[in-house]
């Protein structure tokens, strides 16, 4: 599926309209009361991305392509196989499309950890944060982090360091 990917433009793309807004002033526009509504920009996100990737797999079905979900694994037999679930499945060309997902410490780990969402939460979001801390200075991290600042969210990113500079 595309979500995240998908999810992630269309929030970037919010946060450019957010700014272009900011700076109308600048190039003589008067846009007086200009409201950002987090839930509109959420239902619109979501079902574009469900149509999407219904079109994507409405194409894949077409294209007669068998989809088939579940844990797989190369087996060693001669030709190319898969074994998803128990069931073996041969063919002369075999994508595995991995996914992800990421991964929560525990609070016994870190506490407090429970309180937080990884960054698929972030597109489960009804409503804009007031303040948000972003855990990590990765591109996803950094790009949440501007898109919740530019949208409104006091936000801040927290950065681990293994020593002092």
């Amino acid at each position: 599926k595309l979500t995240c990917s998908l999810c992630g433009q269309v929030m970037w793309n919010t946060a450019v309209h957010a700014e272009f807004v900011h700076d109308h002033a600048d190039y003589g526009f008067e846009i007086p009361g200009v409201k950002f509504n987090w839930r509109t920009i959420k239902e619109k996100r979501d079902a574009y991305v469900r149509r999407l990737n219904d079109i994507y797999e409405n194409n894949v079905k077409k294209a007669h392509i068998d989809i088939i979900r579940g844990y797989g694994k190369f087996t060693a037999d001669p030709e190319p196989t898969i074994e998803v679930d128990g069931k073996k499945y041969t063919a002369p060309h075999i994508l595995i499309a991995t996914g992800g997902r990421p991964a929560m410490p525990s609070d016994s780990k870190i506490p407090g950890a429970s309180l937080g969402m990884t960054s698929d939460g972030f597109f489960d979001l009804e409503e804009l944060p007031r303040r948000s801390v972003i855990v990590g200075a990765g591109y996803i991290a950094v790009e949440i982090a501007g898109i919740l600042s530019t949208l409104g969210s006091k936000s801040s990113l927290l950065i681990r360091q293994d020593k002092v500079v």
